[in-house]
């Protein structure tokens, strides 16, 4: 004997219908088998919203039924040959004037009870079935229909009626017994009471009168035939990267389906689970795949996990005060109290202080329910023993569910780590003592990137995704997305790691997709992308609302650099190119630095003081390892050091400048590089770094530059160069003659900072200094005597890109 469930998707029309009949026709050959139907797709909701007009007074309900005729008549002439359609068409036309009966009774009254609420309903299963057992014969396969209300017997408690297992048990075995047929069609969803009187299982009840059937029936199997191939590892809709699972426990199958996993109905597999009678989740339109397998024990899916699930538009309701200290009966209350007004919870938390006490319900539910709660502790409100009880909405839950999370540590840890990095706050945390599911309750906007954050971290360890804006696409950021381009199948084999490049920006355009940008012809799409609005651009960010988000600003903007901290507030990390926000005021820099650790962002600028060397990380790794930093020597200009290493009175120092500009080693405007202020930034960033408080003014600046160079536009600036060659020249000539080279030098020690240009001696780490290479010396408690040097180019678009490049992958690893 196996058992057959069609849901409603599966019976919607007369071309899905034609595809069971080729299922069952094919399954039922050798085996006995009982069909169970719903109601073609949509038509309970119809019929329930028939009576609802008709309660209102709104006799629209009449057109709404016609519709439903209509539908069922087109289902029979395309199903039917002509010689076989008169009899179900009458069936149909009867069936419905019964409906239509009923909402006129309704209509008249202007009431719409739970069982006349269950009476309209029924017609759904009832015709379909009908329909189905009449289409099959019409196509010569044997069957015999039978009404679910006369073998499955329930309370009288309508909508949701409580079977009645023994006496139902009976009947089915009865019937069985005195029937030879090997196909029995069947309707679902419903039942009967003692009285005769129709009830239903509730929404999703066609699933429980399967697995009623096969309990008792003690079936080989029971298949539940749906539009999805098996449950899930996470809902689809939600996550792309979704995995079906090919078999689950019973328990582990219930935990999801009660949080949020549509595909059966949860009340289902506890009559199957006591008979361990395997149950497939299977696919109408799909048969050949395989589907899930529920059964007894657990298998093992190479993680503790076996999914994760989630149910939206919750709300959290939260009973509290000091009068509930030590006082047994508070619980007890607040659940009969729900109870008695059929409000389902759905979570439950206590504090261990027993202060308070949460319940998560449906959100339509919630003011009901304050209103009911709020009246059974009345006393206590007023006595001020106990708050009012509180509403949080916009909610959702989402939980890991699997056997073998049993005794295996970490697992919590994994998942609230996750939550976290990605800025995921939780409200609520509820771990059933069995350790089976961990749930949570976070905000609604919040769930899409929950379950993709958890879906990677448990099921997806083949790689990180990681989201990247970038604002910026001038010389830098050219070069660092054409190296994001070429590594990114790179870093997905090798580090495990997914780079999507999902918004690009300039100071006249940006675009956005989810999906990533083509980054074959990003410039050409950015070109037709929207007008650039800095604070839209920061807004759709963090409305995204995407996981492992990284903002990167290779710009030169005080406007960009002054959103730092909006940003991180939605944990989200930065990566700086631009000084400005680090070389900022003091308290502003330390406001970032808080904020980012605050929010559980990272925040890197290792660009910020030469290129892609490791300069900051180095000097973290110092300070992290229990290092002192006494003091700090450095060459932080790759301009300055270029042009003092071609520099020498035959070509122009204008000239060289110029190509220093040429070959992108300098700023925008290069009097920020030959004006020692770009240095200054820098040592003030690694003194600050190191635990300096410094600012712009506590900084000497022995400046080699004459005054009339800095006054005007960049082209005036050139042309006074090329007046003042005499003082270049004079520069060359004093070192030259002590047989050293011009470097400018910054410096910081005892709290005090300096830049400035140094004749060098060729004894020093710093005579062989060539190009637009930069060198730092780290001077600490360890190394003392010999200094810890970092050398290397300090200049240039590619370099400099690739050191933003490096920042990125590390966000992923902070």
């Amino acid at each position: 004997m196996q058992v057959l469930k069609f849901g409603g998707t599966s019976v919607a029309n007369a071309g899905n219908i034609k595809k069971i009949k080729n299922i069952i026709h094919t399954k039922a050959t050798h085996t006995r088998t009982v069909v169970v139907v719903s109601a073609f797709a949509g038509v309970t909701d119809k019929l329930l919203q028939c009576g609802s007009l008709a309660a209102d007074g709104d006799n629209k309900y009449s057109t709404e039924l016609k519709k439903l005729s209509a539908q069922h008549l087109e289902a029979v002439n395309e199903l039917m040959p002509v010689s076989h359609q008169s009899h179900m068409q009458i069936f149909v036309m009867q069936q419905l004037n019964q409906v239509e009966d009923i909402c006129n009774g309704i209509y008249l009254l202007n009431e719409f009870s739970a069982k006349t609420r269950d009476r309209l309903a029924s017609y759904g299963e009832l015709i379909s079935s009908k329909i189905i057992s009449a289409f099959f014969s019409s196509e010569g396969i044997a069957n015999y229909w039978v009404d679910a209300r006369s073998i499955i017997k329930t309370n009288s408690q309508h909508t949701h009626a409580i079977v009645d297992f023994q006496n139902s048990e009976k009947l089915i075995n009865e019937f069985f017994n005195n029937n030879n047929d090997g196909l029995i069609i069947i309707p679902g969803f419903i039942a009967s009471d003692e009285g005769g009187h129709t009830t239903t299982l509730g929404r999703g009840g066609s699933d429980y009168t399967a697995a009623i059937l096969g309990e008792a029936l003690n079936a080989a199997n029971v298949e539940i035939w749906t539009d999805v191939s098996g449950m899930m590892t996470a809902d689809p809709r939600l996550v792309s990267n979704a995995k079906p699972i090919k078999v689950i426990s019973y328990h582990e199958a219930m935990e999801l389906s009660h949080f949020g996993a549509k595909v059966i109905y949860p009340p289902t597999l506890q009559p199957l689970m006591k008979k361990s009678i395997p149950v497939w989740i299977k696919n109408t339109f799909l048969p050949e795949d395989s589907g899930t397998l529920i059964k007894s024990d657990t298998v093992n899916n190479g993680t503790m996990i076996r999914g994760i699930s989630s149910i939206s538009q919750v709300a959290l309701l939260s009973l509290e005060g000091s009068g509930m200290v030590g006082i047994p009966g508070f619980s007890k209350r607040l659940f009969e109290a729900l109870a008695h007004h059929d409000i389902n919870v759905i979570l439950i938390t206590q504090a261990s202080s027993e202060h308070s006490i949460c319940v998560g319900v449906e959100h339509q539910s919630a003011a009901k329910a304050k209103e009911i709660i709020d009246k059974a502790f009345a006393l206590e409100i007023e006595l001020q023993k106990v708050h009012p009880l509180v509403i949080e909405k916009d909610l959702a839950i989402l939980a890991l569910v699997g056997d073998q999370m049993k005794s295996h540590p970490g697992i919590s840890g994994r998942m609230f780590g996750i939550l976290g990095r990605n800025g995921v706050n939780v409200r609520a945390i509820a771990q059933g003592s069995s350790e089976r599911n961990i749930s949570a309750v976070i905000n609604s906007k919040d769930i899409t990137k929950a379950l993709n954050a958890l879906h990677e971290e448990f099921f997806e360890p083949s790689y990180k995704q990681l989201n990247v804006f970038i604002v910026g696409t001038g010389n830098v950021g050219s070069k660092l997305i054409a190296q994001i381009a070429q590594q990114q199948a790179y870093l997905q084999q090798n580090l495990l790691l997914q780079i999507r490049v999902v918004a690009l920006g300039n100071s006249r355009r940006m675009i956005f997709n989810d999906k990533g940008v083509n980054l074959k012809n990003w410039k050409e799409a950015l070109e037709n992308g929207e007008a650039m609005d800095l604070g839209e651009y920061i807004n759709q960010m963090q409305q995204k609302n995407l996981r492992n988000s990284v903002f990167v600003d290779i710009t030169a903007s005080d406007k960009v650099a002054a959103v730092y901290e909006q940003i991180f507030i939605k944990n989200v990390s930065i990566v700086a190119c631009n000084k400005i926000a680090c070389s900022s005021p003091y308290n502003y820099y330390f406001k970032l630095k808080e904020s980012a650790r605050d929010h559980n962002a990272s925040f890197f600028f290792e660009t910020n003081v030469g290129a892609s060397l490791p300069i900051i990380a180095t000097l973290n790794d110092f300070l992290n390892s229990g290092d002192t930093i006494t003091r700090i020597e450095a060459v932080l200009s790759g301009t300055l050091n270029f042009v003092f290493n071609n520099y020498d009175g035959k070509i122009s120092f204008a000239e060289v400048v110029r190509q220093a500009q040429k070959e992108g080693y300098t700023e925008p405007d290069p009097r920020l590089d030959l004006s020692g202020m770009d240095v200054m930034r820098k040592i003030m960033i690694l003194a600050r770094e190191s635990g300096g408080k410094l600012e712009m003014e506590d900084i000497t600046n022995e400046s080699f530059m004459p005054s009339s160079c800095m006054k005007g536009s960049v082209e005036d600036f050139y042309n006074e160069m090329k007046n003042e060659e005499a003082h270049f020249k004079k520069l060359f000539a004093d070192a030259e003659k002590e047989g050293k080279k011009l470097k400018f030098v910054a410096s910081y020690k005892d709290g005090k900072a300096s830049v400035g240009l140094k004749h060098i001696a060729p004894e020093h780490d710093f005579y062989h200094l060539y190009g637009k290479d930069n060198i730092v010396l780290f001077y600490t408690d360890r190394y003392n005597d010999q200094p810890m040097v970092v050398k290397g180019a300090g200049a240039g678009a590619e370099v400099t890109a690739s050191g933003v490049f490096a920042d990125i992958i590390r966000t992923m690893k902070a």
